[in-house]
């Protein structure tokens, strides 16, 4: 099932806080401070995963927390930092904060991240607040809270072409044709339900990745047929052709018309 939009809700980790310690040892009668450091709240993270191609897990899950930081303690020793959390998405995923409804990532390239709630910064322990006029302090920092916030994920379907036409006009055959991709292919309307993705080889060092998408039908966007939802996932960089039937229903698709660059 292609899940194209969810909203989640994303926690980073608190700070851990630092301590107030002093050294003790048998023979030092007039220990200094050693209070460690807490450590920093882990952060969320998306990166971007070329197995995957819905958002499904993220509807059947939508609250996200990282890891929070240790708390320090003496000797000088910090808290250990907080774990952060990688979630993977599909490549072509557009990341909106949902109170702003600014765009905060567009995710496309495998491999590439981007955090979207920071971790808090960990307390200082009274160890590293000591200072020439005050040798011995008796405090220490808490550490701060993580960032939250709500997102909203879209994901929208990269390709170079995108084939649109009316339903059983031959375009998932089309596709089958001039890639490896096997789209299911039946002598009935709407055949394909979500969109599908096919490598084209150019030659040798040239390739495109083509989109056979839903039919497209008269009414749509009255919300006959399919509609007009799957529209708004798919990008077609180079172009999106037409694929036309001629000669009444049942006759072999014969032409092909673009809009968009030659390609």
């Amino acid at each position: 099932m292609l899940v194209d939009l969810v909203r989640i809700q994303v926690a980073a980790g608190r700070g851990g806080s630092g301590v107030v310690s002093f050294r003790r040892e048998k023979y030092v009668p007039k220990g200094g401070p050693d209070g460690g450091d807490g450590g920093r709240g882990g952060s969320v993270i998306l990166a971007v995963s070329s197995q995957l191609r819905t958002l499904l897990d993220f509807r059947e899950h939508p609250v996200f927390r990282a890891g929070r930081g240790g708390h320090g303690s003496g000797n000088n020793r910090s808290g250990k930092d907080g774990e952060d959390l990688v979630l993977q998405v599909p490549s072509g995923t557009v990341v909106r904060d949902v109170a702003s409804q600014e765009v905060f990532a567009d995710l496309v390239e495998d491999g590439q991240r981007v955090i979207v709630a920071q971790g808090g910064r960990g307390g200082r322990g009274n160890g590293s607040r000591a200072t020439a006029t005050d040798q011995a302090p008796r405090r220490a920092d808490p550490g701060t809270a993580g960032e939250e916030r709500a997102l909203e994920l879209e994901l929208k379907l990269i390709a170079d072409v995108g084939f649109v036409g009316l339903p059983n006009a031959g375009k998932s055959t089309l596709l089958s044709r001039v890639s490896r991709a096997r789209p299911r292919i039946g002598a009935y309307a709407f055949t394909t339900l979500e969109p599908n993705l096919g490598i084209v080889a150019l030659d040798d060092e040239r390739q495109l990745v083509a989109a056979d998408l839903p039919g497209l039908i008269e009414g749509a966007h009255l919300g006959k047929g399919l509609g007009l939802q799957f529209l708004r996932r798919a990008h077609a960089r180079a172009g999106v052709p037409h694929r036309l039937q001629h000669g009444g229903p049942g006759a072999r698709p014969r032409a092909t018309r673009t809009r968009g660059r030659d390609v």
